[in-house]
């Protein structure tokens, strides 16, 4: 690409140029990377049709790997709405100023990082390689960017941080705005407060954050919980604002296709019913017309017409939702496109107004009192009303019923939504195999999630992945017939039933049958997050809320064993219930394990790590099932002394006279993280 692209030129006349402060040296051994940052300079400026916007950086390179960091920039920009100067680049070495302006040459390059997701947004990078560039230089660099918003011309929006996690001897931020159009504040994580002072028309609102302390960023917040200081400074209070900057491209068409329209009215003709009609709707949408987002220049904002969405077979959630909006207001149900955000929608209500503030757009629905929250972009989702698995993003902007953010209710699972059942039978005679089948089902959103996972995988795929879980608990198992899928969409159930072998060889293998391992699989304890709690003070988050599952049953004992060991956890915030039952020939173990709440304060922290240790524990057993019951006029110690959980190492119990090992022991923590 050519590099006329970006220009090279002073800084306007209004931009203010600093003194470089210096670094603070107590905080040198926080430094990372190589890079001591002096200085980060950002001057705003209103002009007709946008603003102007001054970015100044300054560093240090203090030793070898900075030189990897710190000697090259790269400027991003969207070509169709930036027009983008370097204004300087110097290298400040041993006090003397040298100028590498002139010499710069840029390497301009289009990185579509989300590519393989389908997202095309044609942002270009502009990178250029600073030439002898030294340990102990300071690299200092000034660009411009002349913005000229293509959708809400008059919405203007800047976030910024106040702490960084790194040592930096000045956070500057400056904003030069007309007096008559007053900007908007918010603070988050922060009491930082600007001076504003009048500038002629202007006003000019000014934040200066000298040496702040380094922030460590904790892991496994909730988006809720501000990490860091931030402020967010706008051009309106009031959501009706972002609705207006947009909602002119959001009508619903009402000429479509033939084809396309042949379709809908088939699903008039043969679902009566407002509902029927909706979710017949929706699955057109999701299945027919693939996901692609063409998001260049004014596609991140508007969509494209309905009738190209179809005729191209292609969409993204802009053009899907729109489409699916248009479908449904055809078949008589009120419907409207709503904005959202995948990851930072939940804390939408912590933030002013912005377009910026959204990356995703759904649908919202209404039949009756009812309202349904419908994403156009999932794919073979299963269930009719009244059992739909409907997305939570936190709060949604609908485009034309209120004005302002919705909350977006989330699912409560009164029962589990995965279930897995694993049936042993041991060989009742020598030379036979152990035979294992598995049940497995999955429910509302989980059913989703399978149901689109089995349809991008080949059977034997899937056969495969199932087959190398259970050789690794079980070596030498043996596949007897490839899983059996079963789908009930409109139930929003995909069950699945798996058949194994072990021959007699591989049980006896290494003692297995006498340390048979047996545990609960897929509860979701392995996806909780175990944050360190040194200096903790946020909250950590469980993220949704799951309800899952599993039970063993062994069958073809030779003696009565027992689950009385296992234990129930459960706390405020997780609960693991489990309960056994026997018979001479058969032991049945069931887990039950659900999160209670989506965050832990940080006081509960260690409490709630040392929860997650148990339920490790609880969750994994072995049992040694060679045993049989002696016979009837042989005496027996007392069951209640005898049954006691032991660890791994008390295994030689078993070789005491006369006494069954009728409990199970647990894996050593080691050895249960490592399965």
């Amino acid at each position: 690409m050519s590099d006329d692209m970006v220009l090279k030129g002073p800084a306007e006349s209004w931009v203010k140029q600093l003194d470089i402060p210096a670094a603070d040296p107590t905080r040198s051994d926080q430094i990372k990377n190589g890079v001591s940052w002096l200085l980060s300079d950002d001057q705003i400026k209103h002009r007709a049709g946008g603003y102007v916007e001054y970015s100044r950086t300054v560093y240090k390179i203090v030793d070898r790997p900075g030189l990897d960091r710190g000697a090259s920039i790269d400027l991003q920009f969207d070509p169709s709405r930036h027009k983008v100067t370097l204004n300087h680049l110097h290298i400040i070495r041993y006090g003397a100023v040298l100028d590498r302006l002139e010499g710069v040459e840029f390497d301009i390059f289009r990185r579509e990082r989300d590519a393989e997701k389908g997202v095309f947004d044609g942002w270009l990078t502009a990178h250029v390689n600073i030439d002898d560039v030294r340990a102990g230089d300071i690299v200092d660099y000034g660009s411009t960017y002349e913005i000229t918003p293509l959708v809400g011309k008059d919405l203007f929006f800047k976030n910024f941080s106040t702490e960084w996690e790194e040592p930096v001897a000045l956070i500057r931020t400056s904003i030069i705005w007309p007096s008559g159009q007053p900007l908007q504040i918010k603070t988050r994580g922060t009491r930082l407060k600007p001076s504003i002072s009048p500038t002629g028309p202007d006003t000019t609102y000014l934040w200066e954050v000298p040496n702040p302390k380094p922030v460590n960023v904790e892991d496994n917040l909730p988006v809720t919980y501000p990490g860091w200081g931030s402020i967010d400074v706008a051009s309106t209070a009031n959501w009706q604002s972002v609705v207006d900057a947009v909602a002119p491209y959001y009508k619903p068409a009402t000429v479509f296709p033939p084809a396309f329209a042949a379709k809908l009215d088939d699903i008039a003709l043969r679902h009566p019913v407002p509902e029927d009609r909706m979710v017949e709707a929706m699955r057109l949408v999701q299945d027919q017309i693939r996901y692609v987002s063409l998001s260049m220049g004014a596609g991140s904002y508007v969509p494209r017409d309905p009738a190209t969405v179809i005729l191209s077979g292609f969409g993204d959630c802009k053009d899907k939702a729109l489409l699916l909006v248009s479908s449904l207001v055809r078949l008589g149900i009120a419907a409207e496109v709503a904005l959202a955000d995948l990851d930072e929608g939940r804390a939408l209500d912590q933030h002013l107004p912005a377009l910026r503030d959204f990356d995703h757009a759904i649908v919202k629905a209404r039949i009756g009192a009812k309202t349904y929250w419908l994403d156009a972009t999932n794919y073979l989702q299963g269930g009719r009303a009244h059992n739909l698995a409907q997305p939570d993003y936190g709060f949604a902007l609908p485009l034309s019923s209120t004005g302002g953010l919705e909350k977006m209710p989330s699912p409560v699972l009164s029962s589990p939504s995965i279930q897995i059942a694993e049936e042993f039978d041991f060989p009742r005679k020598p030379g036979d195999p152990l035979v294992l089948t598995v049940f497995s089902t999955y429910e509302d959103a989980d059913a989703d999630w399978m149901r689109g996972n089995f349809a991008s995988r080949s059977l034997s795929e899937v056969s495969d992945a199932y087959l190398k879980y259970y050789n690794k608990q079980y070596p030498g198992v043996q596949t007897i017939a490839k899983p059996e899928i079963v789908d009930r969409r409109d139930g929003n159930i995909v069950s699945v039933k798996e058949s194994y072998r072990l021959p007699a060889e591989a049980l006896a293998a290494n003692d297995l049958a006498k340390n048979f391992p047996i545990r609960a699989a897929d509860l979701g304890n392995n996806s909780l997050p175990t944050p360190t709690i040194v200096d903790r003070t946020g909250p950590v988050s469980l993220g949704p809320q799951f309800y899952r599952r599993h039970k063993v049953t062994v069958r073809n004992l030779k003696a009565r064993f027992s689950g009385e060991s296992m234990k129930n956890v459960v706390t405020p915030y997780l609960s693991l219930k489990a309960s056994w039952s026997n018979t001479p020939t058969e032991l049945q173990v069931e887990w039950n394990f659900q999160t209670l709440a989506t965050e832990v304060p940080a006081k509960a922290i260690a409490d709630y790590l040392k929860t997650v240790d148990d339920l490790a524990d609880q969750i994994r057993w072995q049992y040694d099932f060679t045993y049989e019951e002696p016979p009837a006029d042989v005496q027996l110690s007392d069951p209640a002394k005898e049954q006691r959980q032991t660890v791994a190492s008390m295994l030689l119990l078993s070789l005491l006279v006369g006494v069954p090992l009728f409990i199970a022991y647990r894996r050593g923590k080691r050895r249960a993280f490592g399965s």
